[in-house]
């Protein structure tokens, strides 16, 4: 094997490099990794999602759309980082790849280098993260609402339960036993 035949060509290697930095700077993605969502290996995964999306415009014909990137990527994040992303940051990021494989397919490399310097910017800088419960969030149905309204006074009203009959007792003294059902004798 020659040297040349193994060599990714350039516009592989630019749409790469631009797709590495894109995902860099994407906040949900820098969330999961940095909390280890994806498990020990996140930041493998991240280099590895990044391989995904360059080896499928890569390899189809016509390239990938936006909303087929789109897709790609929240099965990936679902999937490998047990994430389900509700805030539409996937669109952008899918909108940015769609748009970076127009231009470096034409030889431009501006967006990439955009991407290089945003995704360098932030270099290892932690992204905060403050946890809040959502409206249909897991957290917020196992703590229960009803812990909540206990130590308030406004804890509901208990119904009374229905009175038990009491059981006669015949003058020997023996408690007579009635049937269940709709059958008595």
């Amino acid at each position: 094997m020659s040297a040349t035949s193994s060599a990714p060509p350039p516009l592989s290697v630019l749409f790469a490099r631009g797709v590495i930095a894109r995902l860099a700077y994407w906040p949900a993605l820098r969330i999961a990794v940095d909390q280890g969502w994806g498990g020990p290996e996140s930041a493998e995964k991240r280099t590895w999602l990044a391989s995904v999306i360059v080896d499928d415009f890569e390899e189809q014909t016509p390239a990938p759309d936006l909303v087929w990137v789109e897709d790609r990527l929240l099965q990936i994040m679902a999937e490998e980082f047990d994430t389900v992303l509700e805030d539409g940051s996937s669109e952008a990021v899918a909108k940015d790849v769609v748009k970076l494989w127009e231009e470096v397919s034409t030889g431009r490399t501006g967006l990439m280098r955009e991407f290089e310097e945003r995704a360098e910017r932030l270099g290892g800088k932690k992204i905060e993260v403050e946890e809040a419960a959502g409206d249909n969030s897991d957290w917020e149905d196992e703590s229960g609402s009803e812990d909540e309204d206990e130590g308030e006074g406004a804890a509901p009203e208990l119904l009374d339960p229905p009175p038990k009959e009491q059981p006669e007792v015949d003058e020997d003294g023996f408690t007579t036993v009635k049937g269940k059902g709709r059958g008595h004798r």
